[in-house]
């Protein structure tokens, strides 16, 4: 598994440090380029999420957005090509069904209230995971290893 090209993963309004970490692990683990920790989500340093992150917070480039709206706005400035929100709702495509463009941004959203509404107005699409449970809910850590998963596996498939 090769580096992810020019990747950013943002985190809207995350309330766990646990899952901070894990998401900086997963971060550095297939190479994105930098976390934007946006809201309320726990930045580094913090001794939550340094335990859970390993030492990837002192690894994995991370900035500090007031919102995801203001993360998106600052993206698309920077020349980021495509920016999605990993929600799953009535317009999703499933994640590795997706024809991912480069330099890419995925949001991951708080748990319990998604990605915020105005900043899915602003995305260019939404990428999720089927949900066939009836709570239709898995940990934001999780979601964002499988979607990154995804995102490798278009890679590959596009080199062969």
């Amino acid at each position: 598994m090769s580096a992810l090209p020019e990747i950013t993963l943002v985190l809207d309004r995350l309330r766990s440090a646990h899952n901070t970490g894990n998401i900086f692990r997963i971060a550095e683990a297939v190479g994105a380029r930098e976390i934007i920790c946006c809201g309320y989500t726990p930045c580094p340093p913090h001794p939550k999420l340094a335990k859970t992150a390993m030492g990837t917070d002192l690894t994995v480039p991370f900035r500090w957005c007031i919102s995801s709206l203001e993360a998106v706005r600052l993206l698309r400035a920077e020349g980021v090509r495509e920016i999605l929100a990993a929600e799953w709702n009535g317009s999703s495509e499933i994640a590795w069904r997706h024809c991912y463009r480069f330099p890419l941004a995925v949001i991951f959203g708080n748990e319990a209230l998604g990605v915020a509404p105005e900043t899915l107005e602003e995305v260019d699409g939404c990428v999720g995971l089927p949900m066939l449970g009836a709570k239709a809910s898995i940990n934001v850590g999780n979601a964002a290893a499988a979607i990154l998963c995804a995102v490798h596996a278009f890679l590959d498939g596009r080199k062969n």
